[in-house]
């Protein structure tokens, strides 16, 4: 893959750029790519060229990629002003249940029809779903879907006023909890060790309510990106990105390893 400038606005000219209609609700989703289809729902403040640079490396291991627009601007890089106008809005949206554990996000019910439909038109065993950040414990809730198979959470950082928290409803974990066992699904997660909006009560959770079928690595601080885009330095301010905002793009970083382990569980569970 071509190396591109992750200091400016990303065009995104090779996904094609469909506005797909489910559940009475029309989102635009960006595609590119051929072979199983994976989901890739964008970090707070949007779909980043760092976020599009993660869904090309998936998209270049032989997957086609759903990348759904669900905030901000598709392609900007994220600013201090934007970013944060970007997450006020999200936080009251009715989409969204930013604060307050123990609720599903009515947004989580569009992305399992996503799926469903990336299913049918990719084919192969099932889909693939990747949350970060704002969208972390979506991938979770999206098991409720039979069509996928391969979820990981990054830094999931909902609900925001509370680390121990999850942002799942307890029928819908109730579900989950039976339909990974049943189907024999792990749930990969990744985190920095000092990530303030991530924190370990958060995995520990994971643990709890999902015992062995949730995976959860947690990389040193060190190994985050120094100088990420001002929305995430600012803003964000601690380690947080795993894969895409604080991803060190050098081989040997755990970033880099990190982002080789998520591809090849998508691998593992969609091209068998």
């Amino acid at each position: 893959m071509p190396t591109r400038d992750m200091t400016v606005n990303d065009p995104l000219e090779d996904f094609n750029t469909r506005t797909i209609t489910l559940e009475g609700a029309s989102k635009i989703v960006q595609v590119s790519g051929t072979g199983p289809a994976v989901i890739v729902m964008p970090e707070m403040p949007g779909i980043s060229p760092q976020v599009a640079r993660f869904a090309r490396w998936v998209r270049d291991a032989g997957f086609t990629v759903y990348l759904p627009s669900l905030f901000g601007t598709d392609g900007a890089v994220p600013t201090v002003e934007e970013g944060t106008a970007v997450m006020q809005r999200a936080c009251v949206s009715a989409e969204f249940r930013a604060f307050g554990a123990n609720r599903t996000s009515p947004v989580t019910q569009w992305l399992r029809s996503l799926a469903r439909l990336a299913h049918q038109e990719c084919q192969g065993p099932g889909v693939g779903a990747i949350g970060m950040c704002f969208t972390g414990n979506f991938a979770l809730t999206m098991t409720l879907e039979q069509s996928v198979l391969a979820p990981v959470l990054c830094q999931p950082s909902l609900p925001l006023d509370d680390p121990a928290g999850l942002e799942i409803a307890p029928d819908d974990l109730q579900e989950v909890r039976e339909r990974l066992q049943r189907d024999d699904v792990t749930v990969m997660g990744y985190r920095f060790a000092g990530d303030t909006w991530c924190r370990a009560e958060r995995f520990a959770a994971y643990t709890a309510a999902l015992g062995d079928r949730f995976v959860g690595r947690v990389l040193p601080d060190s190994a985050a990106n120094p100088e990420p885009p001002p929305f995430f330095e600012t803003v964000v301010a601690s380690p947080h990105s795993v894969v895409t905002a604080h991803l060190i793009d050098d081989a040997g970083e755990p970033t880099i390893a990190a982002r080789d382990e998520i591809v090849a569980f998508f691998t593992e569970r969609l091209t068998r």
